[in-house]
């Protein structure tokens, strides 16, 4: 606790420096602004001057997750009963992503290993398509470079959740997602029930990470919300303010990773994950275009539910093109599960070496 309370200062203050990012991103009209502009601003910042942050900082995990367990009570209030009798509904675009995940996952891993030249441990994780910190988390017990795979898990978010709102705003002539102002809330909302999306928060961040599930920060409130909504417990909403506050945090957070990072890195990684992410962008939209007329789903909507990264603005885009944002949610919760599934399964069969029998990562 008192590590914690004398890490919270420095924290603070780089939120405040997130914030003045995303506010400048946001009057930019850019997607997911306070995200996205919190996440430049630190990592400029950060990077220019590399003596702002401690060596090796790290951002304090416990107050960033209560900001993500925010997010993922905010989601979960928007599973309804309406949203689960769809489920029928998208039982075949499930069925595709089951096998978008290990085949995005091969691709990924050839462009990572034999392009990249990154070593098996590294290659394979950093080209999973899903489970940032359960990519971090097992790459690293795998004798993984967890600073190029941590870059390259950062930069598919960060290069998803950009590239795909610019692309289909270009598309359809008019801005989508945060960008178009959309918010998770489809009507103004006070600050009334704020108490309610705190306590859902860290309700759902104690029993779930106690449980071990996958992504616990982010599915274990949105559990709980779900939870708490369809029994019509409480109401779950947060004013737009407190979620822009919340993407500030989380993507100031994500800037302090950049720092110290190696500028010719930082390039060749940006490459391979324009690669990488492009590649998975086209096998979904192949398979959005497939399954479309089969499933009446809209093939916008469908690749929105394939592209892998950025829970909340695909969740945004969906509120632009009139769809549920819950039914994007589920897909996007089936795809980071089935992604953590196959991480686990590539720790416990020990598909790679220990680190003591191959080279040091990163030097191939």
């Amino acid at each position: 606790m008192n590590a914690f309370l004398k890490s919270l200062p420095l924290a603070l203050g780089i939120c405040v420096l997130g914030l003045v990012g995303g506010m400048i991103a946001h009057y930019a009209h850019a997607p997911l602004p306070y995200m996205l502009g919190s996440l430049f601003c630190v990592a400029l910042v950060t990077g220019l001057m590399p003596g702002l942050l401690p060596q090796n900082y790290r951002f304090p995990e416990h107050f960033r997750s209560i900001f993500i367990g925010m997010i993922g009570a905010t989601i979960g209030a928007k599973i309804t009963w309406d949203v689960l009798a769809q489920l029928p509904q998208v039982a075949l675009s499930m069925a595709a992503l089951t096998l978008f995940v290990p085949l995005t996952q091969w691709l990924n891993f050839l462009i990572f290993h034999k392009i990249g030249r990154y070593d098996r441990p590294t290659a394979f994780f950093s080209g999973s398509p899903g489970g940032l910190i359960e990519a971090i988390v097992s790459g690293e017990a795998a004798g993984a470079d967890v600073r190029i795979l941590a870059v390259q898990q950062f930069l598919r978010i960060i290069m998803v959740v950009t590239c795909l709102p610019i692309g289909l705003s270009l598309y359809y002539g008019h801005p989508v997602g945060s960008a178009a102002g959309m918010s998770l809330n489809r009507t103004a909302v006070g600050a009334e029930h704020i108490p309610e999306v705190l306590a859902v928060a860290i309700l759902g961040l104690l029993i779930f990470r106690r449980l071990k599930i996958p992504a616990s920060q982010l599915i274990g409130p949105l559990i709980c919300a779900a939870i708490v909504t369809l029994s019509g417990l409480a109401v779950i909403q947060a004013p737009s303010w407190l979620i822009s506050g919340c993407q500030v945090v989380i993507g100031a957070s994500l800037g302090t990773r950049f720092a110290g990072m190696n500028l010719g890195r930082l390039v060749r990684a940006t490459g391979l994950s324009l690669l990488s992410v492009g590649t998975m962008v086209a096998v979904g939209l192949a398979m959005a275009l497939s399954i479309a007329p089969i499933t009446g789903q809209h093939m916008d909507v469908l690749l929105i539910s394939f592209s892998p990264g950025g829970v909340t603005e695909m969740a945004l885009i969906a509120l632009s093109l009139n769809a549920n944002p819950a039914v994007v949610t589920l897909h996007h919760l089936y795809r980071i599960i089935l992604t953590v599934a196959m991480l686990g399964v590539a720790k416990r069969r020990q598909w790679f070496p220990a680190p003591a029998e191959r080279q040091d990562p990163g030097q191939s």
